[in-house]
């Protein structure tokens, strides 16, 4: 362990799966084809909703921002999760750290106001459909999009400018593939009690409130589909609604698995793999939930396919 004096640590040993050597071989194939499939589903994402004039809706364009964030995610921790897994250099440098650790909470508040806003979209498209312009018209998709930026930017600098504050005299080991903030804070060796304090403070405005959001409006939704006449009304307004609630169901179940389990209830292996399940499985499966249960996005894609081939046919 390197030191610059006896209370500051300047690099962090980042321990990966290294108590199974051979187990670690083996993930670095399969996060590696994880992590180019989640880019290019993503980045196809972005490109058909651009290209595509009749998706430049608030719906979809709420759905640009997060494949944006997806991608910011994926790369925030995944190349050093590669080097972790591929090589023996698994030390990362004390400022390096807590960027990574910044990103990495920068891209997920973001992306946890942002399904609120995304919510906030569907109920007045369905419950308020002649008014739906009004209500969701560009200055105020704008500050939807603005506000789950900058909540996310102001979140994820508070956080990281007070972990990164505090003492660590040492071990400079994380038992974590990358640098997440819990168990980057066993290490320290000051009272992190008012730390503790900020943090259920800040899930509760943070994650909770925009969860009661999504589900305040899902309930108002449903009512208002299951007052639909027409049965071709129900089936259209549930389509729309599928996808989004299926990202949210995703991204808040594995999440809850990673961040509210208890301290002491499971092994640090068992941690590492629920916290995998978040941080790969969320960004990896939006596209793909995306484009097939949504049949504007799978007839866009249909679209751009055959002008692909067409260009290549002449």
């Amino acid at each position: 362990m390197k030191r610059q004096n006896q209370s500051s640590v300047v690099e962090f040993i980042l321990l990966g799966f290294s108590n199974f050597p051979e187990l670690q071989k083996h993930l670095f194939g399969v996060f590696l084809v994880i992590y180019l499939v989640t880019l290019v589903g993503n980045a196809i994402i972005i490109v058909i909703i651009c290209l595509e004039q009749s998706l430049h809706s608030p719906m979809y364009l709420f759905l640009l921002n997060l494949s944006v964030l997806d991608l910011g995610f994926s790369a925030a921790i995944m190349p050093q999760m590669l080097v972790v897994l591929s090589t023996k250099k698994t030390t990362i440098t004390f400022s390096g750290c807590f960027v990574q650790m910044h990103f990495i909470i920068f891209f997920g508040e973001t992306a946890i106001v942002l399904l609120g806003a995304m919510a906030y979209d569907r109920f007045a498209a369905i419950c308020h459909p002649l008014r739906y312009p009004v209500i969701m018209n560009n200055s105020v998709f704008m500050k939807l999009v603005m506000f789950s930026w900058v909540s996310g930017l102001t979140v994820a600098t508070v956080q990281t400018t007070w972990v990164s504050s505090f003492p660590f005299c040492g071990p400079s080991e994380i038992n974590h593939l990358f640098c997440e903030t819990p168990p980057v804070l066993e290490l320290t060796c000051a009272d992190t009690f008012l730390f503790e304090i900020y943090a259920f403070t800040g899930t509760i405005l943070i994650i909770v409130v925009p969860f009661l959001l999504i589900l305040l409006s899902y309930i108002r939704i449903l009512f208002a589909i299951l007052k639909m006449p027409l049965t071709t009304g129900r089936q259209k307004a549930f389509s729309t609604c599928a996808s989004h609630l299926t990202s949210v169901t995703l991204f808040y179940g594995a999440g809850s698995l990673t961040y509210l389990q208890p301290k002491s209830g499971y092994s640090p292996e068992t941690k590492k793999v629920m916290s995998l399940a978040y941080t790969l499985l969320t960004p990896l499966l939006n596209p793909l939930i995306y484009t097939l249960q949504n049949s504007e996005m799978k007839r866009a894609l249909m679209k751009f396919w055959r002008r692909k081939v067409d260009l290549h046919t002449f």
